[in-house]
């Protein structure tokens, strides 16, 4: 690779904020391509990776949140807008994956949309044996949701040099003796089974509510009736793409039995559960997501942790 398209490359990617897809393009090469740039200017030396002294804020609100919920926060420093906010957290949250995913993982993968800006600031970690396997479902009455989750999952698989297992099933079963059905079946079962072996589960919350609500309730996934049940519930997002409410209830949800995503009990089973929050419409569904036990590793920003501590308390 020509040193100067490296240059340009590691120069796009780390001065001005550009995400791999967005380079592959302007620059005129595969994705994949651009992941391997980016490993030649660390490995060079072009790109020299460095840490500020802590922020004495964050790292209280983190202390703060530790203590109240008994897991590792990790809470990024203020960033304006909720777009900024989401792009910063989910940069601290890729430089932790490739921190935390080691070689034979298993990775389950929740799509969604903090998650996709996740995968989109992933750097190139090649490991061996990884395998990437895709939680939830992503189909609904108008699309296959090939498109948006298998671009997720084939972005978290090419930085880890991963096989990928999908999940072809939708987000949403009509009816529920149909999911039984398909539980039983055994191409579904082998993923089911991969999903069990997880050592590390990725995903965010989904909120019902907000300007920027999440991909689930925006998408055709629900109709007009579900979207009036679940309100009438108490339901405040989602996890997985299983429902729950602020105070961490979900097993009488009745959506829930439709739902194809692992419940907080079966997320329980992971050893590492990472969830990934921005914005302020985030909070309830997040608290929601802490007090079910479904985090070990909540990666925040600063505002959001703020308002999560308030209503905690």
């Amino acid at each position: 690779m020509a040193d100067n398209r490296v240059y340009e490359v590691a120069r796009l990617y780390h001065l001005e904020g550009e995400t791999m897809e967005a380079i592959a393009k302007r620059v005129g090469v595969s994705r994949s391509t651009v992941s391997r740039m980016l490993a030649t200017a660390r490995e060079t030396g072009l790109v020299r990776v460095s840490l500020a002294p802590g922020h004495s804020a964050t790292d209280a609100l983190a202390r703060d949140i530790g203590e109240l919920f008994g897991v590792r926060a990790h809470v990024v420093a203020e960033a304006q807008g909720e777009l900024r906010r989401l792009d910063a957290v989910a940069r601290v949250a890729a430089r932790l994956l490739g921190e935390w995913v080691e070689p034979g993982f298993v990775v389950g993968v929740a799509w969604g949309t903090t998650i996709s800006a996740v995968v989109s600031h992933l750097e190139p970690h090649p490991l061996t044996g990884v395998t990437v396997v895709q939680l939830n479902g992503a189909a609904n009455q108008a699309t296959s949701g090939i498109p948006y989750a298998g671009s997720i999952m084939t972005g978290m698989a090419e930085a880890f040099r991963a096989s990928a297992t999908f999940f072809p099933v939708p987000a949403f079963f009509d009816h529920t003796e149909t999911r039984r059905a398909m539980w039983r079946e055994r191409s579904i079962q082998r993923v089911l089974d991969v999903q069990r072996r997880c050592d590390l589960a990725v995903f965010g919350v989904g909120s019902i509510r907000g300007s920027l609500r999440s991909h689930v309730y925006t998408a055709g996934y629900l109709d007009a009736d579900d979207l009036a049940a679940l309100s009438r519930q108490g339901v405040v997002g989602d996890v997985c793409t299983v429902f729950l409410r602020e105070d961490g209830t979900w097993e009488d949800i009745e959506l829930n039995a439709r739902a194809t995503g692992p419940t907080p009990a079966e997320l329980r089973r992971i050893a590492r559960r990472v969830c990934v929050v921005a914005g302020d419409a985030k909070v309830a569904p997040t608290l929601g997501a802490l007090r079910a036990g479904a985090v070990t590793d909540l990666v925040i920003d600063e505002t959001t942790a703020r308002g999560l501590l308030a209503a905690a308390r």
